[in-house]
């Protein structure tokens, strides 16, 4: 049985659900069934089938059902609920999944007692032994090896499973459900990994009741669950977004609940926090290959060197302009400090994915809920270290730092601790410094901002929840059983639950320049799009869409966007980028126009007159070009870089001798094969054909360039090199010579 297939054609039916193409997807459906073990579902198959042929031949024939729309959409329900329990049909069989073997083992157990998971639930929380437990277990903790601390673990353990796998919830998980919220016997961090089973069960199997439940979690706003069951449901409400129109119930519900201000912030929370996880792997390279390679060999600069790069105009030229916000103050190095690193942290950035990626191996993470059990001092866990000679002293402290500090997230917090006592003891005994300094540096920040952010808590919570979750998507042996929600552009901006809830104006320009400042252009530009309408004359609005534009390469429609700009407001920035675009769409003389513009607005502005250099160079205009050069090189005169196209201009006018004083003075530093190909040239020019033929092979050996390529700027360099007095009957001639040198 081919799963894979399975899976896709179950995708592609959904999709075709929601474009209301039924026809399609009930022939997906019919062979998805024949992969079925069960009859009955093709039973109820052909029932759907004959319902919907009767009300299309109804309506072709004009026949009014008043019932028609509800009789339509119950027919998709239907379609929808039979194709998710034939795909569970089938992957209960074939898969061999983890996540099956679980659930039989969890059915074979309530066989054997002959008890639902609720009725097993009022015996063990209402003997008196257990009560007596929970009612002393926030003073003491239990010795986790007794009987009622093993019975109270595998009860735990069971209510997950059997929230988590029970594909259709009916009166036995209501009733379970309203004891872990209204009975008091589970403490928060056992309700917060229930939730996250009610969370994975939706996602395993649709049912809108699941939803629901994760809304009533939230409402009954217990910290540290609520959360949970936000986050929850804002994933559930993105994955399965082309179903939800198809619930009133549910829509009405989330659509009364968006009235309130402090949903609608917590949902904005959580939308940008799940965004954010989009840089993780990126963070996580830059990490690894920048930040911790800098950390271990810093020490100060003695000298700041020149960044030649900067000098023209590749990367300045298309820099954001500084008058937008002060978060692009420093974006050009945002990583070049560890301080840089600690605001990424108090952003919510996950800074630690690839440090604690390998700290997953321990038996802890074996057992399944433990990947999603929030951090708390009286864990088991920190049971261990305090038989540990050097830790156990400092073992509360430890803990109660671990448990406070926002920047880990819980599976990490659990890592760290496990890896611990592996560590050698000088190791261990730097470490309990560290966390004592780190509880005083919590308290100290929790004093600075008590009373600033109302929302601290839940962001924080958040924060560290959605870490664990794409920790388990990614990291976890059991992640090949689930689809990755964290695979993709992740535009909940574009669900029906974004625009349910979070379509107010403020929201969506947060959101954008969430995306403008950390370069997903592409996302940016939708959200910006839509502000214009709402605010027409918004210069930086029209600025930040021209550059969208322009990052996206589509110079046309970003010309567009910044001469709007100009009308409202003409200032250099916005004169230079219309420049820009003129001359990447090659009408160079308009550019020109538009960079003697802005030199006059800013006379002092280096690369304006470097760019200025360069329209004159791409008109051949090399005279013009030269006196921009030089003002420069007079500005920069330690720049060997700015040699380069001095050199080639002397060049290009034939004035040898002063392009080989300047090429010389270029070879002060490391000539590239464009310098080398140059430096032929101008040898040819000068009659040194054998030292023509040695630069023109030192670029093709020295790797940067093909033989094609180096073909192909030689063809386009023709024309001026007959221009200069080459005999173009030379030319075939030498490169053939060139090639049987080079081999």
């Amino acid at each position: 049985m081919d799963v894979a297939k399975v899976i896709q054609q179950h995708k592609r039916l959904c999709n075709f659900v929601s474009e209301k193409r039924i026809k399609q997807s009930l022939d997906i459906l019919a062979d998805m069934i024949t992969s079925s073990s069960s009859g009955d579902m093709r039973d109820e198959y052909e029932n759907i089938v004959m319902t919907y042929r009767n009300m299309l031949t109804y309506t072709i024939e004009g026949i009014k059902d008043p019932e028609r729309n509800k009789i339509y959409l119950k027919l998709i329900q239907s379609i929808l609920g039979l194709s998710d329990r034939v795909r569970q049909d089938i992957l209960s069989h074939y898969s061999g999944w983890h996540t099956y073997w679980v659930k039989q083992q969890a059915e074979k157990e309530m066989k054997l007692s002959g008890k639902t998971i609720v009725e097993t639930v009022d015996d063990l929380m209402f003997k008196s032994e257990l009560d007596e437990w929970l009612k002393l277990s926030n003073e003491i903790n239990p010795n986790p090896d007794s009987e009622i601390s093993r019975k109270h673990k595998h009860l735990i353990k069971n209510i997950f499973n059997h929230l988590w796998l029970t594909d259709y919830y009916g009166e036995a998980e209501n009733s379970l459900i309203n004891i872990i919220l209204k009975s008091g016997k589970f403490r928060w961090y056992e309700a917060s990994i229930f939730t996250t089973a009610v969370t994975l069960s939706s996602l395993r199997t649709w049912q809108s009741d699941k939803l629901l439940h994760l809304i009533r979690i939230y409402e009954a706003g217990q910290e540290q669950v609520m959360e949970r069951a936000l986050s929850g449901l804002i994933l559930n409400l993105h994955y399965y977004n082309g179903r939800i129109l198809l619930y009133p119930d549910l829509t009405d519900r989330i659509e009364k609940m968006s009235r309130k201000s402090r949903f609608r912030e917590h949902c904005r929370i959580i939308v940008l926090q799940t965004i954010r996880s989009r840089e993780t792997e990126k963070l996580s390279r830059k990490l690894q290959d920048e930040i911790l390679p800098q950390v271990a060999k810093l020490k100060p600069r003695i000298e700041e060197k020149l960044d030649l790069d900067n000098i023209l105009p590749k990367d300045k030229n298309e820099e954001k302009n500084p008058d937008w916000s002060e978060m692009f103050s420093d974006s050009e190095e945002i990583f070049k400090t560890m301080e840089e690193l600690t605001k990424l942290q108090m952003e919510g950035a996950d800074v630690y994915m690839s440090a604690f990626a390998n700290m997953k191996h321990f038996d802890f993470f074996k057992d399944f809920q433990n990947w999603f059990v929030p951090f708390y001092p009286d864990h088991e866990t920190v049971d261990e270290i305090y038989r540990d000679e050097i830790l156990g002293p400092g073992t509360n402290e430890l803990a109660e730092a671990l448990y406070k500090t926002p920047f880990i997230c819980n599976s990490d917090k659990y890592s760290l601790l496990l890896n611990l006592k592996y560590l050698p003891s000088t190791q261990k005994s730097m470490m309990l410094k560290v966390f004592r300094m780190e509880l005083e540096g919590l308290q100290q920040l929790n004093d600075d901002e008590s009373g600033t952010d109302p929302y601290k808590s839940f962001r924080t919570n958040v924060t560290q929840y959605l870490q664990d979750i794409y920790r388990f998507f990614k990291l976890s042996p059991y992640k090949k059983e689930f689809e990755d929600l964290f695979i993709g552009k992740l535009d909940i901006y574009n669900s029906e639950f974004f625009r349910m809830t979070c379509n107010a104006t403020d929201a969506e320009a947060g959101l954008a320049d969430y995306f403008f400042s950390k370069n997903f252009y592409e996302d940016a530009l939708y959200m910006f799009l839509k502000q214009v309408s709402e605010r027409p004359a918004d210069v930086q609005l029209y600025e930040k869409i021209g550059y969208c534009y322009q990052e996206s390469a589509d110079y046309e429609e970003a010309l567009k966007f910044y001469r709007r700009a100009e009308l409202i407001d003409r200032k250099a920035w916005t004169i230079k980028k219309i420049g820009l675009c003129l001359r990447r769409l090659g009408k160079n003389e308009e550019a020109l126009e538009y960079y003697l513009q802005a030199c006059d607005m800013e006379p002092e502005n280096i690369h304006t007159v470097i760019m200025t250099a360069h329209c004159y160079l791409d008109l051949k205009d090399y005279e013009q070009a030269l006196k921009y050069y030089f003002r420069v090189e007079y500005k920069e005169p330690g720049n060997l870089k700015i040699l380069r196209p001095i050199a080639y201009c002397y060049f290009a006018l034939g004035r040898f001798d002063d392009s080989e004083k300047y090429y010389d003075r270029l070879s002060e530093g490391k000539l590239n094969a464009h310098d080398q190909i140059n430096k032929g040239h101008l040898a040819l020019c000068k009659g040194n054909k054998k030292e023509a033929i040695d630069f023109y092979r030192q670029s093709i050996i020295s790797g940067e360039l093909s033989k094609e390529r180096f073909m192909s700027i030689f063809a386009e360099d023709r024309v001026l090199l007959i221009s200069l007095g080459v005999n173009p009957d030379d030319l075939p001639i030498l490169l053939d010579y060139l090639l049987f040198i080079i081999g």
